[in-house]
């Protein structure tokens, strides 16, 4: 049981106040998860809903530091590749590079955001059990309204993501696409 209104949470969500994250969507982690052609069904659908409602739309990728300032115990040859071609941004969207599973550490986001009076966050991408869930309760920390699509996240571990949203789901808003783009099409 959450701790929280649902009905009333809802409320808070506007096209005026919201920002689309779209989470490391990239190649090898596109092709690693557990439900791919799913998730990008989904994930199309609430990147168009945004465009339609004028919704800011940050990709994040995942960044590696130079390999000379890398934690020796978390070198590894991973290539994430680019921002698959079929969500791929669009003039006026924002590419965040980013080298932490926190979108708001090491990066000028929560600035950006504060700058418009942009207090929801809508996260979408890969991994749900790692950086969506690092970020949206990292959000939540600082005072915005996280809010989970949860038919646009995934995970190369289907068991890590479904305990993920169970947790996220007593904490915060996890929504589907229609809920979502109902609140911005107010």
């Amino acid at each position: 049981m959450a701790w929280f209104n649902l009905e009333e949470l809802k409320k808070y969500i506007r096209r005026d106040n919201s920002v689309l994250v779209v989470w490391d969507v990239q190649e090898a982690l596109v092709n690693s998860i557990f439900n791919k052609e799913e998730f990008l069904e989904k994930l199309k659908e609430l990147i168009s809903a945004a465009r339609q409602y004028n919704v800011p739309i940050v990709y994040t990728k995942i960044t590696p530091y130079p390999e000379r300032f890398q934690n020796p115990a978390f070198r590894r040859n991973f290539n994430p590749g680019d921002i698959v071609k079929e969500v791929y941004p669009q003039p006026g969207d924002v590419v965040l590079n980013k080298n932490t599973p926190s979108i708001f550490v090491g990066t000028n986001f929560e600035l950006m955001l504060r700058n418009v009076g942009i207090t929801t966050i809508v996260f979408t991408g890969i991994a749900t059990d790692i950086g969506v869930e690092t970020s949206a309760r990292h959000a939540q920390a600082l005072g915005f309204l996280p809010v989970i699509a949860k038919e646009a996240v995934s995970s190369a571990d289907k068991a890590a993501h479904e305990r993920s949203l169970a947790n996220l789901q007593k904490l915060m808003l996890v929504l589907n696409n229609k809920e979502i783009i109902e609140r911005w099409s107010a």
